[in-house]
């Protein structure tokens, strides 16, 4: 539907029953944002103001926390928005826009674990090589092409989808995803084929290589004195927590473009609520807990605002 300024409008048709439970959805979505800003902003702060965290292994997680309250901005405060009108609506450019956070921010989620995982490797496998190898500079590079090379990717898709034109108006979901593509009247080709590429390039091969990493450390920390397996557990275990929930859910991801016709509603709305549910408060919880630094800084921090 067009109105006078030819502003292309879509329908959010993902919500169940919005209108009876607008304001329960409401208060949950809006406490689950705020514990997913503050908790996330809270492990980002430790790891500034302490010296002992300005180390690669913890900026790497700064930056996935980073990674995830932006992912939550791009979508809850249009969530809350939708909540309390009466029409679940987004322009098209706001849509497309949506989709391009989306993407970037989580595919670069797989190259920022890449990067935690070569750090693990090269301090466990090579310690003495350790400090030459993880420079600032090296840092700074990895964080800058874990942000930078899916920005690119999903740019692509971004403009193809810009472009494209739209049979179908309504969107079959709460949030501008990879659903955007049953809007449009014929999938590129080529687009298709770029697809095949971008999920191989960087969702596939930093999978493989995180597997092949902490396979390397699993065989070098057996091999080794407890204190290094008890290391290689403490700072890898983790990760591996967090890749594989992350991974769970953009299986779902990419799968539902293709099969959301066979999906009902209600189990469709549940499986997108995970995404934006558990995974970005997931993340702080485990390196909260599981961190053991980070972990001695929290309840400092908890003890002395208990004081206050």
């Amino acid at each position: 539907m067009d109105d006078e300024l030819n502003v292309t409008y879509i329908s959010l048709n993902g919500y169940v029953e919005v209108n009876k439970y607008r304001y329960v959805y409401f208060l949950i979505m809006f406490t689950v944002y705020i514990l997913i800003i503050c908790s996330n902003s809270t492990i980002v702060y430790l790891i500034v103001i302490h010296r002992n965290l300005h180390e690669p292994m913890y900026i790497f997680i700064a930056a996935l926390l980073i990674n995830s309250i932006l992912y939550s901005t791009n979508i809850y405060p249009k969530l809350l928005i939708d909540l309390l009108s009466e029409k679940q609506i987004i322009s098209y450019s706001a849509c497309v826009f949506q989709f391009f956070v989306h993407y970037s921010l989580g595919t670069s989620e797989f190259l920022l674990l890449s990067a935690m995982a070569y750090d693990r490797y090269v301090s466990i496998c090579k310690p003495l090589q350790y400090p030459t190898i993880m420079r600032k500079t090296t840092v700074s590079i990895l964080l800058l092409l874990a942000w930078i090379v899916p920005a690119l990717h999903i740019a692509v898709f971004t403009v193809a989808s810009a472009e494209a034109k739209l049979c179908n108006f309504t969107l079959n979901g709460i949030f501008c995803s990879n659903s955007i593509y049953q809007l449009q009247c014929v999938r590129s080709t080529l687009i298709t084929m770029f697809g095949v590429f971008t999920l191989l390039d960087i969702v596939i091969l930093p999978m493989v290589f995180i597997i092949f990493t902490y396979t390397k450390i699993f065989i070098i920390s057996y091999r080794s004195c407890r204190e290094v397996r008890k290391k290689a557990a403490e700072t890898c275990l983790p990760h591996l927590l967090v890749l594989i929930s992350f991974s769970s859910l953009t299986v779902y991801d990419v799968s539902i473009a293709r099969v959301e016709s066979n999906f009902p509603k209600t189990v469709r709305l549940i499986m997108t609520l995970q995404m934006v549910f558990y995974h970005p408060l997931f993340n702080p919880l485990i390196y909260g807990l599981k961190m053991k630094e980070i972990s001695k800084h929290l309840r400092r921090l908890l003890c002395s605002a208990k004081i206050i």
